[in-house]
């Protein structure tokens, strides 16, 4: 449409032409919002999307991740019938070769999710995987997985046929018509400004990819992700290339292949790739490329010689270098957003746009017209991302390193290394002297284990900390043990209406005494999972809630938006408290020896003030490991004196990876593992906590979902001391697939692996197999917690 037909309002708008925006467009109009408008100021796809390889490899590591590319297939095939566009759909199959025994486990580890999510995966030998792709060289080759679902499609006609379905429903595209500003008034959208004049709008749906931080800032929100170089060799026409052939992966050379008009596309994602400074591709580049760099490619080249000797006799067409864009974590970013209300995001897809595009474009206009996705994608919540993330010169150094990682095997434990050192806590220097090994947290720099000596090599066995985390495991449960929970979210709930407020939104009964604390599910109006806390009733008239640490953005959001008609203060308090967890049955002599023996009379789940070492705090009678003990809550400066107090009386640091191994031994359910918004309490086995008067958020959704649902969540202790389980596994009970692993470590206290898992039908005592990378390991599934089921040892 001419741009001179800009309405004066759209219920919403939608800002960029790729598959995202296209995507987003067509399924809000088949939601019933047919005054959607799409704006686009070059021309449809001219961004990144008319470049893409358009891949559509349908596993990914979660259910929901892979339910959506499998909805993108299911749609992309529909369109024609639809539309009666082509969408140049070939289905040929993808194939997964390996050519180290780390990568055998990788893709066989891939193959059994695959099997769990029900994709037609099967692992093959180097022989079968060279009928398949006669032009490969095998050589080195130790066997390959094959999917033959997987395929490819024509990006310029999937948005075509998107488009014209969209506008046959009413909604409207204007291109050549650029955002200028995204106008908003107390924190809400209420239009844009363009090119061309300015539209009103409810909401705002940014699509914009490799623009989108810039595009973000306009509504004063956050949207760290950067743009890298992406190469793809095309060459000529080539003998023994017919017709179609599947895609074919060699991760361990960096490489994917395919057919492209009689020759070949050779693509890659090294190691560590060429960021692109923000500013470089202005308004002005459309449907452009990039310099060749042939010296950055040749390592890439040289390992495609390898694996395809023909390409020494190819005449190369040309060496294409389009942009992409990686965020922090090579996830993409999808919802509203945490600053402003009515700004949704669906961009920076991280280089799968094409086979994300139909299932994200779908869970946007979801959220935008529904209020939520229509099933959980927490790891793309577009309010995940700690702001300090958000630093040019942080992304500069971080998104060349995701590029590379979307070929790397995918170890337990590894670790990022640009970007680093971002956030530190307040015993930091300490933990450093201790040999502490990091990982990175929102940001934060948390110890995962002490007394590292060296780098910790990757591995699918049992890793070089292993004793480490015994060692840990084995103070807090023979003497004592300090874990740090300092990153953890903390938000202050003040006012006179702080009971009344939490009382609406939380499960449990929030109106307990002073001094109490309170675990306690935050549900939606769905009865799911919206964040789990444990709060503290200081007074009256004030509360601490205790967050997830990723979670602090989100959950503090969720909060705000509820707010409404309470008279309540909402303050995040994160980073000005530490949090300090002794645990263990040498706590107490502790506690008493550093000067705060009326700790020792508190009962469990109860809090109070103290002062240990000279400092005051307020502590908490509670254990997220098992082992007796208090979570320490103190200003963030008195955070040495205290801690050296403790350890001087005889307690020692540990990790998370201690407490991770505590936590599953107990059977605790974390959110983003064994909790999240398609999963209610009863599915959990924690609905009972629910008040019985109800009034909170989600409370009939709960009821009905009593009447309905079972609990799921079982613990899996293995028989096989041996047994390496990491997560995400499928769990059989005989020939068939009932469930999956949420979490998994080794048990230290039980002396064998141990796991949580979603499974149907859950049969306490029940026996079954859990699939580690093609081999069976039997176990058996209960109810209650591994260790300790009665609890006692955490009570005084």
């Amino acid at each position: 449409m001419t741009a001179s037909n800009l309405p004066a309002h759209a219920s919403v708008i939608v800002i960029g032409g790729g598959i995202m925006g296209c995507s987003t467009l067509y399924h809000l109009a088949k939601m019933g919002v047919t005054d959607a408008l799409l704006l686009e100021r070059n021309k449809l796809t001219s961004g990144t999307t008319w470049h893409s390889a358009a891949q559509v490899r349908a596993l990914r590591h979660s259910r929901n991740l892979t339910r959506m590319i499998q909805y993108s297939v299911d749609l992309y095939a529909q369109l024609e019938e639809e539309t009666g566009q082509s969408v140049g759909w070939i289905q040929k199959g993808s194939l997964s070769i390996a050519t180290t025994p780390d990568r055998v486990t990788h893709v066989r580890r891939q193959e059994a999710l695959a099997h769990a999510f029900g994709i037609k995966a099967d692992w093959i030998s180097a022989g079968e995987a060279q009928e398949r792709w006669p032009l490969m060289n095998t050589s080195d080759v130790l066997g390959a997985v094959w999917s033959p679902e997987d395929g490819r499609v024509s990006p310029s006609d999937v948005c075509a046929a998107l488009v014209k379905s969209a506008k046959s429903l009413g909604a409207r595209i204007f291109e050549n018509t650029g955002v200028t500003g995204i106008l908003t008034r107390n924190g809400h959208i209420t239009g844009v400004e363009t090119t061309n004049g300015t539209v009103t709008c409810d909401a705002v749906a940014l699509c914009t990819g490799l623009w989108s931080r810039e595009v973000g800032a306009m509504a004063g929100a956050e949207v760290p992700a950067l743009a890298c170089e992406h190469f793809y060799l095309l060459t000529k026409p080539l003998a023994g290339i017919t017709g179609n052939v599947p895609t074919l992966s060699d991760h361990d050379s960096h490489l994917y292949i395919r057919d492209d008009s009689g020759g070949l596309l050779v693509g890659c994602f090294e190691s560590m790739g060429k960021p692109i400074a923000p500013g470089v591709l202005d308004q002005n580049f459309e449907f452009g490329l990039l310099p060749e760099d042939w010296d950055h490619f040749e390592p890439m080249m040289l390992n495609a010689l390898h694996r395809l000797p023909c390409l020494k006799n190819a005449e190369v067409k040309m060496l294409l270098n389009g942009p992409e864009s990686f965020t922090p974590d090579g996830m993409f970013m999808l919802g509203e957003t945490a600053e402003t209300r009515g700004l949704f995001l669906g961009c920076c897809m991280n280089s799968v746009g094409m086979a994300s595009g139909g299932g994200a474009g779908m869970n946007l206009a979801h959220s935008i017209v529904h209020g939520h996705t229509a099933y959980d994608l927490g790891e793309a919540d577009a309010k995940r991302f700690a702001p300090v993330f958000n630093s040019v010169d942080h992304l500069m150094a971080r998104a060349p390193e995701i590029l590379g990682t979307h070929y790397e095997i995918a170890y337990p434990g590894r670790q990022l290394k640009t970007a680093r050192d971002l956030r530190a806590l307040p015993l930091h220097a300490e933990y450093a002297r201790a040999n502490a090994h990091f990982g990175q947290v929102y940001g934060w720099e948390r110890p995962l284990y002490f007394g590292k000596q060296a780098e910790p090599r990757m591995t699918f066995g049992r890793p070089d900390w292993f004793e480490n985390v015994r060692a840990e495991v084995r103070a807090a449960h023979e003497g004592a043990a300090i874990f740090d929970a300092s990153p953890f979210g903390k938000i202050e709930v003040t006012g006179p209406d702080a009971c009344a407020f939490l009382q609406h939104l939380a499960m449990r009964n929030m109106d307990r005494p002073t001094g109490t604390a309170i675990y306690t599910a935050l549900l939606n109006e769905r009865g799911t999972f919206e964040s789990d806390i444990t709060a503290q009733r200081i007074a009256d008239d004030h509360y601490r809630l205790f967050v997830g640490t990723n979670a602090i953005k989100r959950d503090l959001a969720w909060a705000l938006r509820h707010r409404d008609g309470f008279d309540v203060t909402l303050k995040d308090s994160t980073e000005d408290y530490a949090v300090l967890c002794l645990m263990g049955p040498d706590a107490a002599r502790i506690i008493a020896a550093t000067g705060a023996p009326e700790l020792c009379q508190l009962g469990y789940f109860q809090v109070g003030p103290a002062f240990i070492a000279g400092k005051h705090v307020r502590a908490a009678r509670m254990s997220y490991v098992g082992e007796a003990g208090w979570e320490i809550t103190c200003k963030a400066e008195n955070a040495l004196p205290i801690y050296t107090a403790l350890k001087s009386s005889g307690a020692v640091p540990a990790g998370l990876y201690a407490q991770t191994s505590m936590r599953i031994e107990k059977g605790f359910a974390a959110m983003g593992h064994e909790l999240d918004s398609d999963l209610s309490p009863v599915e959990a086995g924690l609905h009972h906590m629910a008040k019985k008067t109800g009034g909170f958020i989600g409370a009939q959704a709960l009821a009905d979902r009593v009447q309905t649902s079972k609990r799921s969540l079982v613990t899996i202790v293995f028989d096989d001391e041996t047994a390496v389980p990491l997560g995400h596994e499928p769990v059989y009970a005989g020939p068939d697939i009932i469930g999956q692993i949420t979490s998994a470590s080794y048990g230290y206290r039980l002396s064998a692996p141990v796991a949580l898992a979603h499974v149907n039908p859950a049969v306490d005592g029940g026996a079954v197999e859990v699939d580690i990378a093609g081999t069976r390991y039997s176990g058996r599934m209960q109810f209650a917690a591994a260790f300790d089921p009665s609890g006692a040892r955490m009570r005084p």
